[in-house]
């Protein structure tokens, strides 16, 4: 990933910012160290709280938003900062899809609220955790948990250069391919959801004799039928399915459609 971004050209405004999430994904912005000083020539970098406390206000050129709306101040603030962003992408599960805290939407929040906190009356939460698409427009989304940082880079270079990123959008199964990996769900029988998985991860678990987990979300026409299938003839119950599907992506539209079909025909078998 070496290379200038752009050659005679100003600078352009970037602001990072942080909802409900792990702050993983911006670590890996500020991981990739080389690229980052490359970066540095073609961005000017007004706020990235977890880089500077030194801020500027905007308007920004490019924001890049990590984690999701879980409270009414973010579903606020998420309306600011877009309004304030010519560009706006999100990074990672959590923005993208609403991420591990997600699971919350299919349970009594209030319940878990009050389990955790003795003062539960001073909180100021919502009942969903949901993607930043789902209440402002995005220009791009990059997936992942954390996102992988050459596609970062590729994506922060791309909207400088003003073309679109290049970020595949094919299975994980792949990238097990250009690996030599043995398929551990043929020749194992281990659950794995890299068949509807998209690519970015490099097949890290399978080259590890470890089913996917679906960390950066649904393929590009990801079957979702013939995987829960699979993963039933495998021996895992109805509720073993579904929770397959929900982890870090839970609520991605796919993931979400197809888990909630399966709970939705277990809970008609028992009427």
């Amino acid at each position: 990933m070496s290379g200038s971004i752009v050659t005679g050209r100003q600078k352009l405004s970037l602001g990072v910012f942080k909802f409900a999430s792990c702050d993983g994904c911006q670590l890996s912005l500020l991981d990739i160290e080389a690229d980052l000083l490359q970066l540095g020539s073609a961005v000017d970098i007004a706020y990235f709280l977890e880089a500077t406390s030194v801020t500027r206000p905007g308007p920004y050129d490019l924001a890049l938003v990590e984690g999701s709306i879980t409270t009414p101040d973010d579903a606020k603030r998420i309306q600011r900062i877009r309004a304030e962003s010519r560009k706006l992408v999100t990074i990672g599960a959590c923005a993208t899809s609403g991420g591990i805290q997600a699971l919350r939407n299919w349970a009594d929040h209030e319940e878990f609220v009050r389990m955790v906190y003795p003062h539960p009356e001073f909180l100021s939460t919502l009942a969903t955790s949901t993607a930043i698409s789902d209440h402002v427009p995005v220009d791009f989304e990059l997936r992942g948990c954390p996102v992988n940082q050459r596609q970062l880079v590729e994506v922060v270079r791309a909207l400088v250069a003003g073309r679109r990123p290049r970020i595949p959008t094919h299975s994980v199964c792949l990238e097990c391919k250009r690996q030599g990996n043995v398929c551990v769900a043929v020749a194992q029988d281990i659950p794995c959801l890299g068949p509807v998985t998209q690519a970015g991860c490099g097949a890290i678990c399978p080259s590890y004799d470890r089913g996917c987990y679906g960390c950066f979300g649904p393929a590009a026409q990801a079957n979702l039928v013939s995987i829960t299938a699979k993963l039933a003839s495998s021996g895992a119950s109805p509720a073993e399915v579904a929770n397959h599907l929900r982890g870090m992506n839970a609520n991605a539209p796919e993931f979400r459609t197809a888990s909630d079909n399966i709970t939705s025909l277990q809970s008609g078998d028992r009427q």
